[in-house]
């Protein structure tokens, strides 16, 4: 009964890896991908890393839409003084994540050997 919980938890885990290995891809522009295109947003946003805006040292501003677009709620920002850029913090961020990801997995294996034993 318990190991099934933790099978799913290595499952969930090793698609997590998979997700923030695609995001450091993504970042990096490795293999064909683009952050340019509209492949995280749908093309539904133009949202594009929350560390763009938010990273050490930034200022963000809101500037005023030029008078020939209309872009209702969206408001267009600039972004100065960023002490390092937004890219590179969500490579950091992802590479926490697959390392913290990793060390569960192990434990993970670890606890499903010991309950297969148990039984």
């Amino acid at each position: 009964f318990r190991p099934r919980y933790i099978v799913v938890y290595s499952v969930w885990t090793a698609l997590w890896v998979a997700w923030n290995v695609f995001i450091i891809c993504f970042y990096l522009e490795v293999g064909g991908l683009s952050q340019d295109s509209d492949l995280m947003t749908f093309n539904i946003s133009i949202h594009r890393s929350w560390w763009r805006e938010h990273g050490p040292g930034c200022i963000r501003k809101v500037v005023a839409a030029p008078a020939s677009r209309s872009m209702d709620d969206h408001s267009y920002i600039t972004v100065t003084g960023c002490i390092i850029h937004f890219q590179y913090l969500e490579v950091i961020h992802s590479a926490v994540q697959i390392l913290l990801s990793l060390i569960g997995f192990v434990y993970a294996c670890y606890v499903i050997s010991v309950f297969t034993e148990e039984e």
